[in-house]
């Protein structure tokens, strides 16, 4: 005959194995029991902390390009041109005015967001052109805080092509490096995106959709500013 236990029964057992496991342990304290030796936000060891962020990029099925600050607006031109950009492209009213003039250049309708253009107005743009304000290399991740040369966050979200600037020394390794990076914007009251490879999702039936939170198409430009 089977005896089944209560739920009294049952969590009585439960603790019980739990206090027999552990009666060895002489610390309760278990910060003291198992010391951690980690301080926030001074990174994980790397051998190449650019090369693996520009691996995970890839790995987003992003495109990436490294190049020297000489080549960077042609580099930006390209890029535009490589995402299919054909009518116009939106940047934020602090951008390198070379970085702006390289858009012009492809014939394209540079459209400054100062004053705000409407979400309609984003919606009918084909690219966006920001700079970045860190990149994680564990993740693959670029970090935004929406500053004069980022824009504010809906022109980063709304057209479906995004070109980003990022330097190599912006670069850290991990999440809370680069938290420790963006603090002082964010204590000043910035808010914080972070983009992982194009915008896409999926359903059930692992349906792959793109573009449904941001823009479909990402290319990243690190600079190697060393």
């Amino acid at each position: 005959m089977t005896t089944i236990s209560t739920d009294a029964q049952a969590r009585e057992q439960i603790l019980a194995r739990i206090r027999e496991a552990t009666s060895d342990v002489t610390e309760k304290d278990p910060e003291r029991d198992v010391p951690v030796d980690f301080t926030y936000g001074t990174g994980i060891e790397m051998d190449d902390v650019v090369g693996t962020f520009v691996e995970k990029v890839i790995d987003y099925k992003a495109a990436v390009v490294r190049v020297e600050r000489a080549g960077l607006a042609a580099a930006v031109a390209e890029g535009l041109r490589a995402t299919g950009a054909t009518g116009s492209v939106v940047v934020p009213p602090g951008l390198d005015q070379a970085w702006v003039d390289a858009a012009a250049g492809l014939g394209l309708e540079v459209r400054v967001d100062e004053p705000a253009l409407s979400n309609d107005q984003l919606n009918q743009t084909d690219a966006v052109v920001t700079a970045a304000a860190s990149a994680i290399a564990d993740t693959g991740t670029i970090v935004l805080t929406h500053g004069p040369d980022q824009g504010r966050r809906a022109i980063s979200l709304v057209p479906d092509r995004h070109v980003c600037v990022v330097l190599a020394s912006q670069v850290v390794s991990d999440v809370p490096e680069s938290i420790a990076a963006v603090k002082p914007a964010v204590v000043q009251g910035s808010p914080v995106t972070m983009i992982s490879g194009g915008s896409a999702t999926s359903d059930i039936e692992l349906s792959r959709v793109d573009g449904v939170h941001g823009p479909r198409k990402l290319h990243v430009i690190v600079v190697d500013d060393a």
